[in-house]
């Protein structure tokens, strides 16, 4: 016969309740007649998903627009298993509204934490990170830049981040050279022979160095981060791109053609 005492243990485990939880909406859609399926990002519990049921009445508009991306919470839920049953979620601020460029980033930020953020793993740096990030993408500062900084400070909060002001070989970064970035052994100096395909996907010590000591480069030096930092993503992520990497690729060739 089972001891009573290991069934509760085994039952608080299975049934957890999480209460007054503050929250960022990463993503929601549709799931039956009236229901949503969330995935938020919370400070205490890691990323979340949610069943909110009963979320499509007319009187639920409040805690519709509450479960919107973006959207910063505080929620009650039970969680059973994989997902956890939403009780209650309130707004505790209106969530930035974005446009054109601002809202395709905002997009590929949710999109990054929830393929490489594992679901009920603390991460409370990362919910910070997140928090600065999202008002980041509201202000007048570069999107690019803005971009760089949270991808930097993502793959170190998850545990794959790596000195960006010395090479794999434990030399200094030289500010004129070129680097690969390697996923395992992080800045790898190009070789002076390599061809120009190579190149476009490295990026310059210079700029390597400053987004080691958080100032911005110039915009040479920061385009150049951009492929470089996302070789590294791809890496983590796995065969399987990000949707937002393809939109961001297709409004390129789009805007070539105007």
């Amino acid at each position: 016969m089972l001891d009573c005492r290991f069934v509760a243990v085994c039952m608080a485990v299975l049934c957890m309740r999480i209460e007054n939880q503050p929250a960022f909406v990463l993503h929601a859609r549709n799931w039956r007649e009236t229901s949503l399926l969330v995935e938020v990002l919370s400070l205490d519990h890691g990323r979340i998903g949610l069943v909110a049921r009963g979320v499509q009445g007319p009187k639920k508009h409040l805690l519709r627009a509450a479960l919107q991306p973006l959207q910063h919470i505080r929620l009650a839920a039970v969680q059973r298993g994989e997902l956890a049953q939403l009780v209650s979620a309130e707004a505790l601020d209106a969530a930035p509204r974005l446009t054109g460029d601002a809202m395709l980033a905002a997009f590929y930020l949710n999109e990054l934490v929830l393929r490489l953020a594992q679901r009920q793993d603390p991460q409370p740096d990362l919910y910070h990170l997140y928090g600065q990030t999202r008002a980041r993408l509201d202000s007048t500062d570069s999107l690019a830049w803005t971009l760089r900084r949270f991808e930097r400070d993502l793959l170190e909060s998850l545990g794959f981040g790596f000195d960006l002001a010395e090479d794999s070989d434990g030399m200094a970064i030289d500010p004129a050279a070129r680097y690969r970035l390697d996923a395992e052994d992080g800045p790898r100096r190009l070789l002076s022979d390599s061809g120009r395909g190579e190149r476009s996907t490295t990026a310059t010590g210079s700029a390597l160095l400053a987004l080691a000591a958080d100032q911005q480069p110039d915009a040479d030096d920061l385009a150049s981060l951009r492929l470089a930092l996302r070789s590294v993503l791809s890496h983590h992520l796995g065969t399987r791109g990000l949707k937002s990497w393809e939109m961001l690729g297709e409004l390129g060739r789009l805007k070539q053609r105007d």
